[in-house]
């Protein structure tokens, strides 16, 4: 799990984070999310379609991924499979002024 202020989370942190509504995306692949689960309250955004994900209109956002597009400044959480690709993610998204 990553996230800008700490590159590294525990599961516990995430869950305390969510409370603090703090957005969640998994950048695993779908058959991944089909495979091994679903974490709850998270969105799947695959990391080959994160750059573009995070371009978009936020009305197409909403519609492909029936969630709010996160704002610049809204916190966001990213995390994959072993933390490869959610480091990527961040750094995707922080190139993009996040």
């Amino acid at each position: 799990l990553c996230a800008a202020a700490e590159l590294n989370l525990s599961y516990q942190e995430l869950k305390d984070l969510k409370k603090a509504n703090v957005l969640h995306i998994d950048v695993r692949e779908r058959w991944e999310i089909d495979r091994f689960g679903k974490i709850p309250e998270s969105i799947n955004i695959p990391l080959g379609e994160l750059m573009e994900a995070l371009q978009m209109d936020p009305m197409d956002f909403k519609q492909q991924y029936n969630q709010k597009m996160p704002s610049k400044s809204d916190p966001v959480v990213f995390s994959c499979l072993a933390g490869t690709r959610s480091k990527q993610a961040l750094g995707f998204a922080m190139s993009l002024g996040f």
